[in-house]
Formats: structure tokens, C-alpha cells, sequence
């Protein structure tokens, strides 16, 4: 059986292609996973220089990469289902180089929101589908019980 599911966040922003021939979408990312060190561990790590999450290839295919490079970026929590997918080329020095990569066949975006926000965090709340200039202040009234 060859099932991963991995959650974590991206480590550079979604890089979408087209196959010459079929024009199917392919993108390739990577995501960083923490490795759930305790944080003795992981100030341990931190000053041997040794990384405190591993860092896996993703790539998606279809319609899921398309939607992956327009609402991903560096940074955003993502969580993925697919399977473990090794190959190997040669170099130009004709060494053989070994890769490993999750071919995603699921994409969860755990945070959401524009790519490149056009507006700061805050004014992203809304209560009841208003702002907060459709409220008015209520004025001091000494017969309220508490």
C-alpha cells in the first residue's frame, strides 16, 4: 500500500506548467513538515544548525494544480493525500540521481484567502454580513440590571 497524507505549510509558492501536446496542468511545490520535536529538541536542532522539519516535493495534476497556484502560497497551511513517487535521471556528469516526491491525487487548503491580499487581516471580519459602520452606539442607559 502506498498512501501519505501530510500537513504543513509551503515553502515556496506553487510553480504551474502545461505538458506541450495535452496542455494538462502540473504543479510542483514543496511543503515543509515540522517534526513535532519537543522544545528541548528543537532548540537542540536549532543550535546544531540541523533542520527541525523535513521538506517534501508535491506535485498536482489537472484542474487541482490550476487551483493550487491561483490560492497558494509561501507560508499557507495545506494538508494533501496521494502517494510516495521515486525516479532517477542522469546528470550531466552522468552520475545517477535518485528523486522522491508525493504525487498529490487530494488538496485540503487549511488557510484561505487571496494569494496577494489587497487589504490588511483585520478588515476581513464581518459580523452578521455587515461592517462596523452599519451598527450604532447604544447611549448609556442607568436602567440596564447589570
Amino acid at each position: 500500500m502506498n498512501s501519505v497524507v501530510l500537513i504543513g505549510r509551503l515553502a515556496r509558492d506553487p510553480e504551474l506548467r502545461f505538458v506541450p501536446g495535452s496542455g494538462m496542468a502540473v504543479a510542483n511545490f514543496t511543503m515543509a513538515i515540522d517534526k513535532g520535536l519537543t522544545r528541548e529538541k528543537k532548540q537542540e536542532f536549532e543550535s546544531q544548525g540541523r533542520p527541525t522539519a523535513d521538506f517534501i516535493r508535491i506535485v498536482v495534476w489537472g484542474k487541482q494544480a490550476e487551483n493550487c497556484s491561483q490560492y497558494l502560497s509561501k507560508g499557507r497551511l495545506v494538508a494533501i493525500q496521494g502517494s510516495i513517487q521515486t525516479g532517477s535521471y542522469k546528470s550531466n556528469t552522468g552520475e545517477t540521481r535518485y528523486t522522491t516526491e508525493v504525487l498529490a491525487n487530494r488538496v485540503e487548503f487549511l488557510e484561505w484567502g487571496d494569494k496577494n491580499p489587497s487589504k490588511p487581516k483585520d478588515e476581513d471580519f464581518s459580523f452578521g454580513g455587515g461592517s462596523f459602520d452599519d451598527y450604532q452606539s447604544i447611549e448609556d442607559d442607568d436602567d440596564v440590571p447589570f
